[in-house]
């Protein structure tokens, strides 16, 4: 009987997308993509929109006339990444394939994918509200310790969203050391809010009803750089052989991010995925999978200044 490798790419495929949502820490960037128009490939159009400000109303001539302009953008989403994968045809049979399969590649999801599209997304995120340098949204040289005020400190962060005229929904996207002080700070007195993300509900801790996302350090950084998968090592050049990411050259530790829940527009699929069985591979006798997966992140032009950072380090 001939074996139908494309229903079994289809089933892993809409297993490890709906994984991915789930077990990222910015996996509740991803609804805002409703926004976003999608059709497959590498490429999104997003939404520009403007409209004008109140006028006078006239009782002889009525309504000012006013405009609104939309327009949608094409976007290419610049994070194209992949690897292949091989398992023995002794190691499964056709019959236990699939969930020999979705052990494997799940598991390299949460190890490598999942913290690899976390770090980048925020980096982004970070990269814009530094160059943009808005007043009061970004600081510096910020110690998260015993004695620090971590409590104060994400405040004053809520505050600052808040005078730029923002007055919907937030996140706070923090990483270990900053939660663990505000739940010591905040012993027994730290709100709790529902929290949605990947269709689970889940309680998470909250300041001023702003839900706190805690985030593995090595995701929070300012900058990233990401390896190729191939490029050995070279003089002082290092491996990129292993894939992933790595803390980008200059970059600088993120002690929390707030923005609003609509700020950033993130869009992370499988575009397509392979799977040959044994008797069509012809390198091995091995299943192989190729796993590609486009992903990015966008803001708005007018949002850009609603991201608050965090940042250890002094300003250099």
């Amino acid at each position: 009987m001939p074996i139908n490798t494309l229903a079994y790419a289809q089933i892993l495929q809409t297993t490890l997308d709906e994984a991915a949502v789930r077990e990222m820490k910015t996996g509740w960037m991803d609804p805002n993509a409703s926004r976003v128009k999608y059709n497959g490939g590498n490429e999104v159009k997003l939404p520009k929109m403007s409209t004008q400000g109140l006028g006078t109303y006239d009782r002889d001539s009525g309504y000012p006339q006013g405009s609104i302009t939309l327009a949608w953008e094409t976007h290419t989403m610049t994070q194209d990444r992949g690897r292949k994968f091989q398992l023995d045809s002794m190691d499964v049979d056709e019959t236990a394939f699939v969930p020999t399969a979705a052990g494997v590649m799940g598991q390299f999801q949460r190890e490598h994918v999942v913290p690899e599209i976390d770090a980048y997304r925020i980096s982004k995120l970070a990269s814009k509200a530094i160059t943009l340098n808005s007043a009061g949204m970004v600081a510096y040289g910020q110690t998260i310790s015993a004695n620090s005020s971590t409590l104060r400190k994400v405040k004053e962060g809520i505050k600052a969203i808040r005078e730029q005229g923002y007055n919907g929904a937030l996140v706070i996207q923090a990483n270990d050391n900053t939660k663990m002080e505000l739940e010591l700070e905040l012993a027994g007195k730290l709100q709790n809010v529902t929290w949605s993300q990947g269709g689970i509900n889940t309680t998470v801790p909250a300041v001023d009803g702003v839900p706190i996302i805690d985030t593995p350090a090595n995701r929070m950084y300012t900058a990233i750089t990401l390896y190729d998968g191939v490029t050995a090592a070279s003089g002082n050049d290092p491996d990129q052989t292993i894939g992933g990411y790595v803390k980008g050259a200059s970059a600088k530790d993120i002690n929390f991010m707030i923005l609003p829940v609509e700020t950033p527009l993130a869009i992370t699929k499988q575009d397509k995925m392979r799977i040959f069985d044994p008797n069509t591979f012809q390198k091995a006798d091995a299943w192989s999978i190729d796993y590609r997966r486009y992903h990015d992140l966008w803001v708005l032009d007018n949002k850009v200044g609603s991201i608050y950072l965090s940042i250890t380090q002094a300003a250099s």
